[in-house]
């Protein structure tokens, strides 16, 4: 299954698989859009993230490894 900007929570999951032990508190949105852009299984323009697209990966990759 190819991964696209429209996919944010299988995207947070493929980045919790790649990233075990990041510590979210000092992961920044540069930093989420860089990962994304290197797992093996995206395939979208980088040219169409944007800060919402990256915080919404961003909050399903917190709340999968933080829940309620």
């Amino acid at each position: 299954m190819k991964l696209t900007w429209d996919s944010p929570y299988a995207v947070a999951l493929r980045l919790i698989e790649s990233h075990p032990d990041a510590d979210l508190e000092q992961v920044s949105l540069n930093m989420v859009y860089a990962w994304t852009l290197a797992l093996p299984d995206f395939d979208d323009e980088p040219e169409l993230a944007n800060d919402a697209i990256l915080a919404a990966i961003y909050q399903e990759w917190y709340e999968e490894v933080n829940p309620v």
